[in-house]
């Protein structure tokens, strides 16, 4: 097999295509952010990379609070929708039939069609070059309850999530295996 070497870039897919919301419940605003993950286990922390010259920026700089919506593939259109236009003269959640509800522990709205949602608080900023990074402490989780089965289990493969690569949406789909299924050890049947 043989493979080309490419110069350093932003290629490492898929990635969520998630929704971020910041602001108020009365001036509620989003944008379609990709450059998202998690950085920590103990305390749970997660980070987003936004842009300075976005609209959200200042908004997320300045109230130290924003959520990551987690996205469906139902909802892709508006994703993409919420990554190319601006806060500054467009209110997406009107334009997108969004409705904003309020979260538990902060001031910054959720998604209520987003089937999960991480309610961050910013612990650092760093300008990073085209982008700022802002690591934060995900305080809570807010989970509709159509995908929690009655063993109180999160089953994120029910809910049809959206993933970016390299410029395109993905619907993620298949489940393959859980974490350790590689080791884990057969369970013996009774004869």
């Amino acid at each position: 097999m043989s493979k080309q070497f490419w110069k350093g870039s932003a290629l490492l897919a898929p990635v969520p295509a998630a929704l971020v919301t910041c602001g108020t419940l009365e001036k509620p605003n989003v944008l379609t952010i990709g450059w998202t993950g998690i950085v920590c286990t103990r305390p749970p922390m997660t980070y987003i990379s936004v842009r300075p010259e976005r609209f959200s920026h200042d908004i997320i700089m300045n109230s130290g609070e924003f959520v990551i919506n987690l996205t469906t593939f139902a909802m892709v259109k508006h994703v993409d929708f919420c990554g190319v236009k601006s806060g500054t003269d467009t209110d997406k959640f009107a334009v997108c039939g969004f409705h904003a509800v309020p979260s538990e522990k902060l001031s910054v709205p959720i998604i209520d069609e987003c089937p999960v949602s991480l309610e961050c608080k910013v612990t650092e900023s760093k300008l990073l070059g085209s982008h700022t990074m802002f690591l934060a402490e995900i305080v809570g989780i807010d989970v509709d309850e159509k995908y929690i089965d009655s063993k109180g289990k999160l089953n994120l493969q029910q809910c049809g999530l959206t993933a970016y690569a390299h410029g395109e949406y993905f619907a993620l789909g298949r489940k393959l295996g859980d974490f350790g299924f590689s080791v884990r050890r057969k369970k013996k049947h009774k004869s």
